[in-house]
């Protein structure tokens, strides 16, 4: 478990990632993209569980451009408000281009032939559905993705398999867009939506408050399910 550094596609600077290799030969690689709280100690567990299940598991710092190593805590209102201050100046078609050039450092990490998955949390879940869309990762899982029908005039561009996790009672993605999620992608061939009836933004969190284990544990194994059978 460490830091490296990539450089981004424009050679316009380079952005921290954290990386977590497994103990022996890569299944494969994920990316794993951040909710607004940064790259903090929750979502390095999640790159230390993927590492433990056979995958290199990269985490790049996407608010490098804003604050540089910004870690905070869903549970501590100040920081909450910290996050969504970040996030009102945050540019997501940058963060794809960082995104992108995430998937290739992963790529040359695996060698010929690795595949390449993303797996996002709330501003990472819509990231992954953008991913999907515009990238050549190899397959995208996202986690209670935020504004996706906004995206949906995108849904033509998915050329690999998606899979989308949709918490029921989501303060943040409320009933009617997640009617339109379903409505918009329901009938996609490389799109799988699960839902989750009762639950609330956050509920595969690592740690803290917003935890479901119950349907963290049914949503990451599912997660894991769909890379091995997209990635190896």
């Amino acid at each position: 478990m460490t830091n490296i550094s990539i450089d981004t596609l424009a050679g316009d600077g380079s952005f921290a990632a954290y990386l977590a290799e497994p103990s022996g030969p890569a299944r494969g690689a994920v990316v794993v993209i951040q909710e607004i709280f940064g790259v903090n100690q929750g979502i390095r567990r999640k790159c230390d569980s993927l590492a433990a299940a056979g995958y290199l598991a990269i985490a790049p710092d996407l608010f490098w451009r804003l604050e540089p190593g910004v870690e905070l805590d869903a549970d501590v209102p100040e920081q909450f408000q910290q996050a969504l201050a970040l996030m009102g100046r945050f540019d997501q078609d940058l963060a794809i281009r960082d995104l992108e050039a995430t998937i290739r450092a992963a790529r040359a990490r695996l060698g010929a032939g690795g595949k390449v998955g993303v797996v996002g949390y709330c501003l990472g879940g819509r990231l992954a559905y953008l991913v999907a869309a515009r990238t050549d990762a190899d397959a995208s899982v996202g986690y209670y993705a935020v504004g996706v029908p906004g995206l949906l005039g995108e849904k033509h561009a998915i050329a690999r398999p998606l899979l989308l996790h949709i918490a029921g009672e989501d303060g943040f993605v409320p009933k009617d867009a997640q009617a339109a999620m379903h409505e918009g992608l329901d009938d996609h061939p490389k799109v799988t939506l699960y839902d989750y009836p009762g639950e609330d933004h956050g509920f595969a969190a690592e740690l803290g408050k917003r935890r479901s284990e119950a349907a963290a544990q049914r949503a990451d194994e599912r997660t894991l399910a769909f890379f091995a059978e997209h990635l190896g």
